[in-house]
């Protein structure tokens, strides 16, 4: 019996399972999935809960429930990944061999990565949304908050979800509107980018967005410490930005287990060619979604287009083939803007966001850099068509490679 491991049980160790488990037969092929604990989380909800559009049961589900039949799952920490041996050492001491080993481990925040984060200010006027802990606190926070400076902060690229600081800010602007306290609250964009985004064209037009909802940038601003005494977060160039109540989005870091085992980068996100999602670590591992070090976004969109091609590959490799499919860096994200609005944004390694129609060329109903109705839509039932078909790892009419048809130059 052969054996095919896979860490994580996330967006992308799910759909692998998932897509994996309708290909590969029974009878000679063990498929197990390892993951700390049994509840999935869909997380780009983390973002809503704040602002009480959703609650912690609309984003939490039985893990178990997403896994297909027939498979081992075992719930446990990650000690240790040998490659030599072809063996994962659990943190429950059992050891589980493997002859494929597939790492879908994730990113996580790590707000001790930054001195004073977690000082006495955190959880008080000092919250992450990144988290369910996190963002359900802040929901409290806000309730009964009546204004002052609020600053949204990046500690570091690259971070899971990159467009969701953003939409944190524009749905701020949304929240204090319809409180009638927009004009006590003074709102501030903080990161470590030269604008608001990492590709040039969308960091245009989003920052005119913040300028158009009176949110003010300070860009190239690389936290150093944040001084919880006197509210300030101090970059390594000794700028300082006072709050009255910080929003961060801490260092993003890959599984720790990663570190332990050698072979990730100083972030812990796991060395991956970019193309085949190959590590570079041995020729039958292959990394998928946020644990690799690529230079695509870490997206559910960026997994789910990755799943699609590592699928492929994974059974060329099991009939040691050649590794036909290529992965281009295609990501697709919707951006929530507030007021039942949204933008949409499509765009690979090569090409950056681009205005047009999606996913039919000239019609649509997807707008691509434009904020429109129909985009919040789509943002909005995304979150049915996660539970009920991507993660079972169900054909979507989206490709996994970008075209750009639709698309205007």
């Amino acid at each position: 019996m052969k054996k095919m491991l896979i860490l994580g049980a996330g967006t992308a160790g799910t759909i692998m399972a998932n897509k994996l488990a309708g290909a590969l037969d029974r009878d000679a092929w063990q498929i197990t999935v390892v993951d700390r604990d049994g509840e999935h989380h869909y997380q780009p909800g983390y973002l809503f809960v704040p602002f009480g559009i959703y609650s912690p049961r609309d984003i939490v589900k039985p893990r178990r429930d997403y896994l297909p039949r027939g498979i081992d799952v075992i719930y446990s920490g990650i000690d240790v990944i040998d490659p030599e041996k072809n063996q994962v050492r659990l943190t429950d001491g059992r050891l589980l061999g493997y002859d494929y080993l597939i790492i879908a481990t994730g990113a996580h925040p790590e707000p001790g990565e930054t001195e004073g984060l977690e000082g006495e200010g955190w959880r008080r006027n000092v919250f992450d949304f990144y988290t369910l802990e996190g963002a359900t606190a802040l929901s409290r926070f806000l309730k009964h908050w009546e204004g002052g400076r609020l600053v949204i902060n990046i500690s570091e690229m690259p971070i899971k979800c990159p467009v969701a600081p953003l939409e944190f800010a524009f749905l701020a602007d949304w929240w204090f509107t319809e409180r009638g306290i927009r004009n006590k609250v003074e709102i501030e964009y903080v990161t470590p980018l030269p604008g608001a985004f990492t590709k040039p064209k969308a960091a245009e037009l989003l920052g005119d967005f913040l300028d158009r909802k009176n949110i003010h940038l300070t860009s190239e601003f690389a936290i150093g410490s944040v001084d919880s005494a006197a509210n300030k977060i101090v970059s390594w160039d000794e700028r300082e930005v006072p709050y009255d109540l910080l929003v961060s989005v801490p260092v993003n870091m890959g599984d720790a287990a990663i570190a332990r085992s050698g072979f990730g980068d100083e972030l812990n996100f796991i060395p991956t060619d970019k193309h085949t999602l190959r590590s570079q670590v041995s020729d039958n591992i292959f990394v998928l979604g946020d644990a690799t070090d690529l230079p695509s976004s870490k997206a559910g969109s960026v997994a789910h287009f990755q799943a699609d091609i590592l699928f492929d590959n994974m059974l060329a490799a099991i009939d040691e083939r050649p590794l036909p499919a290529k992965f281009d860096g295609h990501a697709n994200c919707f951006i929530e803007s507030g007021f039942n609005k949204g933008l949409l944004i499509d765009f690979n390694y090569d090409t950056e966001p681009l205005p047009g129609k999606f996913p039919l060329p000239g019609i649509g109903p997807f707008s691509l850099l434009e904020e429109t109705k129909m985009n919040h839509y789509g943002k909005m039932m995304f979150r049915w068509v996660y539970w009920n078909l991507l993660l079972r790892g169900a054909e979507l009419p989206i490709e996994a490679e970008m075209t750009m048809a639709g698309k205007r130059r």
